[in-house]
């Protein structure tokens, strides 16, 4: 498999592998992107409104291609580009209505009446929004064919998706008066997520991609970030019973899995997620105004003895608390804020490597 964008991509797939194995070859992945010194243009076009923008994938598509070449793809950086329609784009397949601003997209809940209206919310292939992502992702393929990988769409299944499907809040009221509902509904949803990724995984596989999404990993075979954002509206004991087999089941269907930690309120569930023998890694992501890798080298700590992979942005100066704190296997740098050149990202690398 080769990609003009990433010349010693087998390199890096090799590098990736070891991560998900809590193994080095030489060292970990290190995501480095460089800008070119000659980018080309990028194609634009004026839109009456912010839906016919999203839509017209084909012209995205193009879009995309060409951004993705103005970018140098050094160390394990890699040319990944993935049909972006929003994150409640599931959510849309399975009856909500969608709505498109100028930089993200929401979904108005569908289920008012659990009695009523469940039965109705499921995933339909024939919805013009299912077709229009399949659309985008056979553009992309064409456009990528030896030049880029095109990874999956963001699809927010499980608890995310029940939220979408009747509103945060309510759902937070469910868990209360209507848990028969919700476990019912999760479990259905599951089975209509699964032949929603296997449509696009066979896809991507068929065209010789590896699987990769928004979050740039790779491997050969099933690989996704399950993500339950809604679990910070809830205690342990609820998120343990209701959402954290769906979560096991989900793993099992992966070969690999990289689990989206969102936010300082889901840290309450890590050690159950951790118990998870089929995860393989985990995305910890503290938000906004709580960066900084010194705050968490706990949380990173608990993650590596139990056993998992680690997804890791940081700055130049944090690099030397890292190499204290924490074993060089299963780490993969997503980034490393202050390279922007060659000679800094060689001396970070050869840095990188000497660490035992």
């Amino acid at each position: 498999m080769s990609f003009s964008l990433k010349p010693d991509y087998e390199e890096s797939r090799k590098r990736y592998e070891a991560f998900w194995h809590q193994e080095i070859i030489d060292r970990p992945p290190v995501t480095i992107e460089l800008r070119v010194s000659n980018p080309k243009p990028v194609p634009q076009k004026h839109y009456e409104t912010d839906e016919e923008r999203w839509l017209d994938v084909d012209f995205r598509a193009e879009q995309l291609a060409v951004q993705t070449a103005n970018f140098e793809y050094y160390a394990d950086a890699l040319p990944v580009v993935w049909p972006n329609l929003g994150p409640e784009i599931f959510s849309a397949w399975c009856g909500c209505s969608y709505r498109f601003g100028a930089d993200t997209t929401w979904s108005e809940p569908c289920i008012e009446d659990w009695e009523t209206d469940a039965q109705r919310a499921v995933f339909d292939p024939e919805h013009p929004l299912f077709k229009t992502t399949v659309r985008f992702t056979e553009r992309l393929l064409e456009l990528g064919k030896g030049r880029f990988i095109v990874g999956l769409t963001d699809f927010h299944s499980g608890g995310d998706h029940l939220a979408a499907l009747r509103d945060p809040a309510r759902l937070a009221m469910d868990m209360i008066e209507n848990l028969d509902h919700v476990k019912a509904k999760l479990a259905s949803s599951m089975k209509e997520y699964f032949q929603a990724y296997d449509y696009f995984y066979h896809m991507l596989r068929d065209a010789g991609m590896p699987i990769t999404s928004w979050t740039p990993l790779i491997h050969d075979g099933r690989f996704y970030i399950p993500s339950n954002d809604f679990s910070c509206m809830i205690s342990k004991e609820m998120f343990d019973e209701v959402f954290l087999p769906g979560i096991q089941e989900e793993c099992r269907f992966y070969e690999r899995s990289i689990y989206h930690l969102d936010g300082p309120g889901a840290l309450r569930h890590l050690d159950s997620l951790l118990e998870i023998p089929e995860l393989d890694a985990v995305q910890w992501v503290p938000g906004a105004g709580n960066e900084g890798y010194a705050r968490w080298v706990k949380v990173y700590q608990k993650i590596q003895a139990a056993g998992k992979s680690i997804q890791l942005g940081i700055s130049l100066k944090e690099l030397p608390l890292v190499f204290e704190t924490l074993r060089p296997e299963g780490v993969w740098f997503c980034g490393i804020g202050g390279i922007n050149d060659k000679e800094t990202a060689d001396r970070v690398l050869e840095r990188i490597s000497k660490w035992r």
